[in-house]
């Protein structure tokens, strides 16, 4: 009863979305085999957000297995209180590369299609992106999601250092 009670606690923290559903099919000896390749979003919308893969031979099964991936391979994104990032970063995988660099109040998320739910999940509002390279969209939100790991916060870079955060901004005025 504990762990019923558990998964649907875990099924209300985070929301879901499909990034995309691709029919791939493996070749046998008796012809080609379908099934079906799911790539799927989770966060919380507080900077809790992770990626996730599943194949199935039905959509339903596949997007559910993606979700449990993506939940396995969760990373923790840095948004300020203006709800954008800390930085500007580069985010690379394979030939695809995106940067991400933060926006004032107001700007909302300027993204393409396959990163935009990524952002939104996480919780960022306010972030500008532009794919350079490669045009698959696999390929860029994971260069999106490596970027996103990349980010540091001013606290995280304080704690490095040995500083505070008003010690590191003294004289910069």
């Amino acid at each position: 009863m504990a762990r019923n009670q558990r998964q649907q606690r875990e099924a209300s923290e985070f929301e879901e979305r499909v990034v995309f559903i691709n029919r791939v099919a493996k070749t046998v000896k008796g012809g080609r085999r379908m099934s079906l390749q799911a790539f799927v979003v989770v966060g919380d919308g507080k900077g809790n957000v992770g990626l996730g893969a599943g194949k199935s031979a039905e959509v339903p099964t596949a997007i559910s297995k993606a979700a449990i991936d993506a939940k396995k391979h969760m990373f923790h994104v840095p948004v300020t209180e203006e709800g954008t990032i800390p930085h500007d970063v580069l985010g690379e995988f394979g030939a695809a590369r995106i940067l991400i660099k933060p926006a004032v109040e107001g700007t909302g998320v300027i993204a393409g299609g396959a990163v935009r739910p990524l952002f939104e999940l996480a919780g960022i509002k306010n972030v500008l992106s532009k794919s350079l390279g490669s045009d698959n969209g696999l390929n860029i939100i994971k260069a999106a999601a490596e970027g996103l790991k990349e980010l540091s916060s001013p606290e995280d870079v304080a704690a490095r250092r040995g500083m505070t955060v008003a010690e590191m901004f003294v004289g910069k005025e």
